[in-house]
């Protein structure tokens, strides 16, 4: 009998947020998951990602990585998320054979992978590491507006939105927001 490859599958969110940091998931399959329920996060509605997120815990090995706002500040958004992707890879209890990749880039050092433009629509277990760490990412946004009420993160998670780059005018920027993105910036060399 031949052994089945251990297939990770590897998604980060929020790259394009004015605040807060960059989330990404690291996901291994395992039997008994609804593969239906898995498509790529942005076309499901805040209530059924939470849902299917919980679903697909149950049902797989998963991790989460982080990049912190310093750290999208000091080395890019691009590096920055390559390294959120890292640490949720290296956070797995199990080791991939073959790592799956949303995107056209990967973490330095990875053996055994491939990237894929819009695998968060193509490939299952890509969606699934997409929709977990969109469901954290709201979470850590939703929590963070309770404290920083004046931004709307608990409907815009951190994307600069109307109401987000109001609260910016009127209130200012905080220590989550992105310091190196444009609007940001903007405001902090007035």
């Amino acid at each position: 009998m031949k052994n089945k490859l251990i297939t990770a599958g590897v998604d980060e969110v929020g790259r394009g947020c004015l605040a807060g940091p960059v989330v990404s998931a690291a996901v291994i399959l395992k039997k008994g998951i609804n593969l239906d329920l898995l498509k790529d996060s942005k076309k499901i509605t805040f209530k059924k990602r939470i849902e299917i997120s919980d679903h697909i815990k149950s049902y797989s090995y998963y991790a989460i990585g982080l990049a912190s706002v310093d750290e999208i500040l000091y080395l890019n958004i691009l590096q920055a998320s390559l390294l959120s992707m890292k640490r949720a890879l290296e956070q797995l209890t199990i080791k991939p054979d073959l790592t799956l990749i949303d995107g056209n880039f990967a973490p330095s050092g990875l053996k055994n992978y491939k990237t894929i433009i819009n695998g968060d629509e193509k490939v299952k277990v890509i969606s699934a590491a997409s929709i977990i760490a969109k469901v954290y990412r709201d979470n850590l946004m939703i929590k963070l507006s309770e404290k920083f009420s004046n931004y709307a993160w608990e409907s815009n998670f951190g994307y600069g939105t109307k109401a987000h780059l109001d609260g910016l005018k009127k209130y200012g920027v905080t220590s989550h927001h992105r310091k190196g993105f444009k609007p940001i910036h903007k405001i902090l060399s007035n």
